[in-house]
């Protein structure tokens, strides 16, 4: 905590904040140019890791704060706490947010701040209307309905090892890249969490560890659901920060690998966002809509549904609002509707390229 690492600390913020009201910039000097270099290199080191270095670190860090807050406590009992103490204290704790603020920022943060996949497709993103939402629902709802005939338990349960989910996802992104080569994944370093289980009752189905740069899985999760999230992870893992647009980056990849388990697996997950828009707008049509899924799709929502209702509880409540908070910090105002905005993004890609590309 030397004057100096004050100083390039406090500078560094300061230049963060101003490139991010460059989106240009950033769309091509970091997340093009920068960030590449960086997320090959993180995934080259960890990535032939079997377990996640990520979340041990995050397990090591919750036990400092832990021991620190105990530490602080103590000494408020003893009474041995002054003035310099407490200056101390708050110089330790700025010095930590500032220094994780700006490794998180520069590792990947960066990137909430890019022009992003929009205007590498060349994408209008508009307000959307009543017909619009109808016509996506309906169309993501028949190739749903499709896929459900020919997804078999027996191809579900291949993907029970995990090894081979994850080596599917990014054979996945192999396929979407010979389209969109932008797409290009290399380093595999796609993993279960450590903390799946909590996971359940803290509300999280994957997340990316931006100072490892691995992708870790909720692999307790209703299986026909992973596929998906692995996508998104790896999403994230591109450069992809927002929510919509890792949503729509997952879509991507799984819609264009020839594979039943992971269409079925992104379609279920399309149609559920545009199916809760709609109800938003039309509740009877939308209801009037369902009625017509095939029946394993129903009986996957019923599945998804319970386990869901099996873990909520406050904490989780608590959770999801503190990360609402987290995402409109970061160039996200809807906060967790930001996830059903990919609906907005899979209207203007059938808009430019037609009904049969979705």
């Amino acid at each position: 905590m030397k004057s100096r690492s004050w100083i390039l600390l406090i500078l560094l913020t300061v230049l963060i904040k101003w490139a991010s009201w460059y989106p240009d910039w950033m769309e091509r000097n970091y997340s093009n140019g920068i960030y590449p270099v960086i997320s090959r290199i993180q995934r080259f080191l960890f990535g032939w890791v079997p377990f996640s270095i990520g979340d041990i670190f995050y397990g090591f860090l919750v036990l400092i704060i832990i021991y620190k807050t105990l530490s602080l406590l103590r000494t408020v009992i003893r009474k041995k706490i002054n003035r310099q103490y407490l200056i101390t204290c708050l110089q330790q704790m700025i010095f930590f947010f500032l220094f994780v603020y700006v490794s998180f920022n520069l590792l990947w943060g960066l990137n909430y701040n890019r022009k992003g996949i929009a205007q590498q497709l060349e994408l209008q993103i508009k307000r959307y209307s009543i017909a619009d939402i109808d016509t996506v629902t309906t169309l993501l709802q028949n190739r749903l309905n499709y896929y459900a005939q020919f997804v078999t338990e027996e191809q579900r349960d291949s993907f029970n090892r995990k090894k081979i989910l994850f080596s599917h996802a990014a054979n996945a992104f192999k396929a979407a890249s010979g389209q969109y080569s932008f797409l290009k994944y290399q380093n595999r370093s796609i993993k279960p969490s450590l903390f799946s289980y909590l996971g359940n009752y803290l509300g999280f189905q994957g997340y990316y560890n931006p100072f490892s740069g691995e992708g870790q899985v909720n692999t307790t999760v209703p299986r026909f659901l992973e596929p998906f999230i692995t996508t998104h992870e790896i999403a994230h893992q591109l450069g992809y920060a927002k929510e919509n647009e890792a949503n729509f980056t997952g879509y991507l990849a799984c819609k264009s690998y020839n594979n039943n388990v992971f269409r079925y697996s992104v379609y279920f997950d399309m149609y559920n966002y545009a199916i809760g828009e709609l109800f938003l707008q039309d509740s009877a049509l939308a209801a009037k809509l369902q009625e017509k899924l095939h029946p394993q799709v129903k009986k996957d929502k019923r599945e998804m549904l319970d386990f869901f209702l099996r873990y909520k509880n406050p904490v989780e409540q608590m959770i999801a609002w503190g990360y609402g908070q987290f995402l409109k910090a970061n160039n996200q105002p809807s906060g967790q509707r930001s996830y059903n905005e990919v609906v907005v993004w899979l209207i203007a890609y059938y808009k430019k390229f037609g009904v049969e590309a979705l």
